[in-house]
């Protein structure tokens, strides 16, 4: 008796947002890593440090098109008294042989060329003659030609300081120095610094695979025409983009109907390809409640999924738990549209970004004064309204009214306005937390 007692007072709990947000990322730890390809590894976290095997740049190079040279060679040079060196040869970006430079001589240089033994600096381009017997004017053109036999003269007519546009060996990052440390967030620029040290492969926490799917008799897919009763599917769409926007790698199953055996047999067969699974409906207290009906009476091999109530508006009704023999997490969100993208935000999206093993896993937060009047808030849940977020003027207006079926709003807000627990209006004016969604 007192068991069934305990049971009922359970199911009757009313979960407030953080209580459910905290179980669910209890349960969820970073995927095991496994080694990608750098592309591959974008938005991935580094799962090890990374050292440099070779200095960066690997030899001294020229920074510009020009002239190597020795510095006191040059070290007179003016319009009217130019330094006349004897050109030996050509470097190229990418040579291998190099001419040594003696007293009086200098080998013409491209950008990015190692430079040759013997010089210590490089005269631009644009403060010779070119090589052509003509004053620095016609430099730029001359530079632009075919390049000129051995033995040619050029005419300097500044001078140049030793190291003057030279990239010395190691001077963006010596050998055995950290490149870049676990934890890192792979973007653009580290995937970058890896490739020019070498790295073809990195380890990472993988990018997880999140399926998910709507459940309704009356969804059908876009495309389709309506019959009577039917709708559009949006939120296997809406939420396959969201996972994909969080970082995941996402699929949309689509539509599945209020058929409790087709949805067991769907969610086993994803089960294979998903980190996490998400399905929208079905979670209230209706008759055709497929999905509750369904991962209620899971047997404790296949796992369990616990549906609650939060204090929350939209999104009272939750699902969550771990199914299948490695247990997979399951997030059941309920079917409103605007219900189904708050409840992945708060819920999916810091689970996702969790077993990503990122730093941060929640959408960053910001006080704005809010320009129109809340008339009414639910006493005791906290609401999530829509809102038009202007950072330069850090204001946020609400968009549309509180109904979670109110999908167009949702496509023009970019921010999510906190109405706390306790608060039942926001006058115009008022400082509110909000959720940004950009």
């Amino acid at each position: 008796m007192n068991g069934t007692t305990d049971q009922t007072r359970h199911q009757d709990r009313v979960w407030s947002v953080a209580e459910h947000l905290d179980d669910v990322l209890s349960k969820i730890d970073p995927l095991d890593p496994i080694e990608l390809q750098l592309l591959d590894a974008q938005g991935c976290v580094l799962v090890e440090d990374i050292t440099v095997p070779v200095a960066l740049p690997p030899f001294d190079n020229s920074s510009m098109d020009g002239y190597a040279v020795r510095a006191a060679d040059v070290a007179d040079a003016t319009e009217s008294t130019p330094a006349v060196l004897t050109v030996i040869g050509d470097v190229a970006a990418g040579s291998g042989e190099l001419p040594g430079i003696e007293p009086g001589q200098a080998v013409r240089i491209m950008t990015g060329a190692p430079v040759p033994p013997g010089a210590d600096a490089v005269v631009p381009v644009e403060w010779t003659d070119g090589g052509t017997g003509q004053g620095p004017a016609a430099s730029m053109r001359a530079h632009s030609a075919a390049p000129q036999d051995a033995g040619g003269e050029v005419r300097v007519h500044r001078p140049a300081a030793a190291g003057a546009h030279i990239r010395a060996r190691g001077s963006d990052v010596t050998e055995g120095e950290p490149a870049l440390r676990a934890g890192t967030v792979l973007g653009p620029s580290q995937i970058g610094l890896l490739a020019a040290i070498g790295r073809g492969t990195v380890r990472v926490h993988p990018r997880p695979r999140v399926v998910v799917l709507s459940t309704g008799s009356e969804l059908v897919q876009p495309g389709e025409a309506l019959g009577p009763g039917q709708i559009h599917d949006s939120n296997s769409f809406q939420l396959t983009a969201a996972a994909r926007d969080a970082g995941a790698i996402a699929y949309r199953v689509g539509a599945v109907a209020d058929d409790a055996e087709t949805l067991r047999s769907t969610l086993e067969d994803q089960l294979i390809r998903a980190d996490i699974l998400v399905t929208s409906g079905g979670v209230s207290v209706g008759a055709y409640d497929v999905v509750k009906e369904t991962l209620a009476a899971l047997s404790a091999e296949e796992g369990t999924v616990e549906f609650r109530r939060l204090a929350m508006q939209p999104g009272k009704p939750q699902g969550f738990g771990l199914i299948g023999p490695d247990r997979i997490p399951l997030l059941a969100l309920p079917g409103n549209p605007v219900s189904s993208y708050v409840s992945f935000e708060l819920f999916v999206r810091p689970a996702i970004r969790a077993l990503m093993g990122l730093p941060e896993v929640h959408r960053p937060t910001t006080p704005a004064k809010c320009t129109e009047a809340v008339a009414s808030s639910p006493k005791g849940k906290r609401q999530f309204l829509r809102g038009s977020y202007d950072a330069e003027a850090g204001t946020v207006t609400p968009v549309g009214g509180a109904g979670s079926h109110l999908i167009k709003a949702m496509a023009h807000a970019n921010a999510l306005i906190i109405v706390p627990e306790d608060t039942t209006e926001v006058p115009a004016g008022a400082e509110v937390d909000i959720v940004l969604l950009g």
